[in-house]
């Protein structure tokens, strides 16, 4: 199957984020466009979160891009992986800003999240922790 164009693989993570706080009982409301600096809102009962999504189509991408200082003290951080070439559904890894903080891999120019540091219990579908903060 061919790779989605990049602008997709955003776009198409946070759509599958969005869906899944729906199913969890949460309101959603997206923003569009390319310089956003929040991609989700979202609402349960009286809780009011702000949320960031960065997409990988595939497991063999390593890593999601992020600088160190795009990371927002306001924001939870969900990292989906699209799983593309399986085409099984994505997988979540919930963060919050602190957690996200820490994993960064910032270089010269880019940031990077590595996948590997997120592959746990702690992270992977842990949809509780919006609702915990």
């Amino acid at each position: 199957m061919p790779e989605i164009p990049r602008n997709s693989t955003g776009l198409s993570g946070e759509y599958f984020v969005a869906a899944e706080l729906y199913r969890r009982g949460w309101s959603v409301g997206m923003t569009i466009g390319n310089a956003k600096a929040v991609d989700l809102f979202a609402e349960k009962e009286d809780k009011r979160i702000a949320i960031q999504v960065k997409s990988i189509y595939k497991k063999k991408n390593v890593g999601f891009p992020i600088m160190l200082d795009q990371v927002r003290d306001d924001c939870f951080y969900i990292f989906v992986n699209l799983n593309g070439d399986k085409m099984a559904m994505p997988d979540y890894y919930v963060c919050t800003p602190s957690e996200a903080r820490v994993r960064v891999k910032q270089y010269t120019t880019r940031g990077i999240i590595d996948l590997s540091s997120l592959n746990s219990d702690e992270f992977r579908n842990n949809w509780g922790k919006l609702e915990k903060e």
